[in-house]
């Protein structure tokens, strides 16, 4: 089988992806595992939930812990990870010898972090998935968006640990040239709304 590697900035509807396969496969009569790393804390520990309201319950996953040691793998025939950039490359090789015994395994999530430099299951993935595929989005501009953003009170953040969990209160989806220009577009405009309520 193959293992698939299925990324795009914050907001491009991975998560919302990851779900909708889940539903195909298992609509199909598949058994599904689904997963998600345990330091996404933005909802439930054992819960997988997209901006657009869709929701699964998945095994959490701490960095340490051996994929191929969860006993819900032994009779599985689809294995959907999100938040996949969290991943360890000890946990990466081990989802790439679940594909290579006769798994299906979709992952995604984010390929760099706000400074533009890959995650470690990221870099992993770009280096032994079978398939890499983008999921597009949008920046402000009209460009493709490429860069998830880090801010804070209407500015740019260019430094600072590489792992800070959050949604659209600290992270938007930006081209290149705006992120590297500080160009925060309709939120910059938002703030100066709310300022003159």
């Amino acid at each position: 089988m193959k293992l698939y590697f299925y990324y795009g900035v914050m907001g491009s509807s991975k998560t919302a992806n990851a779900l909708m396969m889940k539903f195909n496969f298992e609509e199909r009569g598949k058994r599904v595992l689904l997963l998600k790393p345990n330091i996404d804390t933005r909802s439930n520990s054992d819960l997988v939930v997209s901006r657009i309201g869709l929701s699964a319950k998945a095994v959490p996953l701490d960095p340490q812990q051996s994929i191929l040691s969860l006993p819900e793998l032994r009779h599985i025939q689809v294995l959907i990870v999100d938040e996949v950039q969290f991943l360890t490359e000890a946990q990466i090789d081990e989802l790439r010898t679940c594909a290579d015994h006769g798994i299906f395994v979709f992952c995604y999530g984010l390929r760099t972090d706000y400074m533009c430099h890959l995650f470690e299951g990221s870099k992993r993935l770009m280096e032994v998935a079978d398939s890499i595929r983008e999921i597009k989005s949008t920046c402000h501009c009209g460009r493709k968006a490429i860069v998830t953003t880090r801010y804070q009170n209407g500015q740019i953040i260019y430094h600072g640990e590489q792992i800070d969990i959050g949604g659209n209160d600290k992270y938007t989806a930006l081209c290149y040239h705006c992120w590297k220009v500080g160009n925060l577009g309709y939120l910059k405009a938002e703030k100066q709304d709310d300022k003159k309520r």
